[in-house]
């Protein structure tokens, strides 16, 4: 009875309308946007400090590779002077150091002979890898396998230099070098091989003379160079002095096997 009295026509039933509640609406817009506000800035702040970490550990670790291409015919007639006669460099053997951002940063090698490069070893290896290759034609040996063992035994080659080399300065305490100046440092052992290769094709016997030189050559070159490495990052130098003598001693001998070891194509 009362619903069909609801129905009929002028009796409609008021509308039922929730009060609202503005503290709510409030707290629950502040509220909201504290929470975005807040991830926000902790969000910028741990990428900000992720990309800070990541560019000084790539910087501090790899440096810039266009940095070590960045050469004349100069730098290279100069540079490989000093790699293949170390005796006869009357310079200094430090780096040319530059005011770069607030901060000193090492020039370039067009501007320092010093400076390591990347231009000469990668030249370097790959005509060792051209003179391996006329080698074995020329003993009648040559086949796509030879020379790709060649090419894996010259690669091999050079991370033991640079193993050899970084392990040096972390022995001493300066394992924070730039590990592309490591790489090019251990790369400038194939100026001497190719050489030592190019005179065994014209005359064999002067390989025995030549190899002993540019074995020597490079022990030479890289005790003077990891030496002002030394220098450079190590401060209680007189602490490890004799330490420090025999493995760079040991550092010079290795050089006689190694380069032996990659000069031998099976002649």
């Amino acid at each position: 009875m009362y619903d069909n009295l609801g129905n009929q026509a002028g009796m409609q039933r008021p509308p039922v309308n929730p009060q609202p509640n503005p503290f709510g609406n409030a707290f629950y817009g502040a509220g909201s946007g504290l929470i975005r506000g807040g991830l926000g800035a902790y969000g910028e702040k741990f990428l900000g400090s992720s990309s800070e970490f990541m560019q000084s550990n790539i910087s501090k670790y790899f440096s810039n590779p266009q940095y070590y291409f960045q050469v004349n015919d100069q730098y290279v007639r100069n540079k490989l002077k000093v790699v293949l006669f170390p005796f006869l460099h009357r310079g200094h053997w430090t780096r040319i150091t530059e005011p770069v951002g607030g901060r000193l940063s090492y020039k370039p090698p067009i501007y320092d002979i010093n400076a390591p490069d990347l231009y000469i070893p990668f030249m370097a290896f790959g005509t060792y890898i051209i003179l391996a290759g006329f080698s074995f034609g020329l003993m009648g040996k040559f086949s796509p396998e030879a020379l790709s063992l060649q090419f894996t035994r010259g690669l091999a080659g050079w991370f033991m230099q640079v193993a050899l080399l970084k392990g040096l300065l972390y022995s001493l305490g300066g394992g924070e070098a730039p590990l592309l100046d490591i790489v090019a440092y251990g790369g400038y052992a194939f100026t001497g091989l190719s050489l030592a290769i190019l005179a065994r094709i014209f005359w064999s016997y002067s390989y025995y003379f030549l190899m002993p030189w540019v074995s020597m050559c490079m022990g030479v070159f890289l005790v003077k160079t990891m030496k002002r490495v030394i220098f450079t990052e190590i401060r209680s130098y007189e602490k490890h002095s004799s330490r420090q003598h025999y493995l760079l001693l040991f550092m010079a001998i290795a050089q006689f096997p190694l380069f032996f070891w990659l000069g031998n194509f099976g002649m």
